[in-house]
C-alpha cells in the first residue's frame, strides 16, 4: 500500500517550491496596505479557511486602509472560484476509470466540443501555462460535461471583467488561499505565483503573500444563524 505520506505536501515544501521559483525574480517593492489586507481577507474568506470572525476584521481592515467596496467584494468573487479544485482533481479520475471499463467518451472531440475548447482556450498563454499545471483537466471536463466546463470558464472571469483589483494581486490573492495551512494545493500556488511574476509583481511582494497564508487559521467551522 501507498504510504500517502509521500504525497503530502507541507508548508515549508510550498515556501521552498516557491522560493525555487523566484531565483530570478528582482526583490522589488513590498507589498501596499491595500494589497496586503485584501489578501488577508481571501485567505480568512477561502473555504478552505472560512473563519467569519477574520472576515468581518479584514473586510473592516481592508476598508480602513482604503479599498473600495468594489475591490472587497471581487476579492471574495476571486476566492469564491476555489471550489473548483475539486472539479480540477476529480475530472480527470472520472474520466480515467470510466476509461479503464471501456466506457469512456471517444477519443475524438466532436463539432460542438472542439468549437467550445477554440472559443474558450484557443491559443491563449494564460491556459497554456493552466494546462502545465494541471493537466488534462480541461480536456476531461470538456467530454464529461460541455455545461460544466463552459461554467468554469463563464465563472472564472466574472472578477476580471469587473476589474476593481488589479491583476497581479488577484494572482497573489488566489497564490496565497492555495497555501494556506488547510489547503496545500500545490498547482494552484504554482500556476498562480507565476502568473503573478508575469503580471510585474515581486519576490518581496510573492513572499510577504505567502507569510500571510501561513498565519491564515485553522477551519473553525461555521455556526448556524441565529
Amino acid at each position: 500500500m501507498t504510504d500517502p505520506r509521500e504525497f503530502l505536501v507541507t508548508l515549508e515544501g510550498l515556501r521552498s517550491e516557491a522560493q525555487s521559483l523566484l531565483t530570478d525574480v528582482p526583490a522589488g517593492e513590498d507589498l501596499d496596505s491595500v494589497s496586503a489586507s485584501l489578501i488577508r481577507l481571501a485567505v480568512h474568506a477561502a473555504v478552505s479557511t472560512l473563519d467569519t470572525p477574520g472576515i468581518d476584521r479584514a473586510i473592516r481592515a481592508a476598508l480602513d486602509a482604503g479599498a473600495s467596496a468594489a475591490q472587497v467584494h471581487e476579492t471574495l468573487v476571486v476566492v469564491s472560484g476555489l471550489g473548483v479544485h475539486s472539479l480540477m482533481e476529480g475530472s480527470r479520475r472520472v474520466l480515467d476509470a470510466v476509461v479503464e471499463r471501456g466506457d469512456g467518451p471517444s477519443e475524438q472531440l466532436d463539432d460542438e466540443r472542439i468549437a467550445m475548447r477554440d472559443r474558450f482556450q484557443g491559443d491563449d498563454p494564460y491556459w497554456v501555462g493552466f494546462e502545465e499545471e494541471v493537466p488534462g483537466f480541461l480536456d476531461a471536463l470538456l467530454r464529461l460535461s460541455p455545461e460544466a466546463y463552459q461554467a468554469f470558464f463563464d465563472y472564472c472571469a466574472v472578477p476580471w471583467r469587473t476589474g476593481a483589483v488589479r491583476g497581479r494581486v488577484k494572482e497573489l490573492m488566489s497564490m496565497a488561499t492555495d497555501a494556506t495551512p488547510t489547503h496545500r494545493y500545490l498547482p494552484g500556488m504554482r500556476l498562480h505565483l507565476k502568473n503573478a511574476v508575469k503580471l510585474g509583481a515581486s519576490r518581496t511582494a510573492i513572499l510577504h503573500a505567502l507569510d500571510i497564508a501561513a498565519a491564515a487559521p485553522s477551519h473553525p467551522g461555521v455556526p448556524a444563524a441565529g
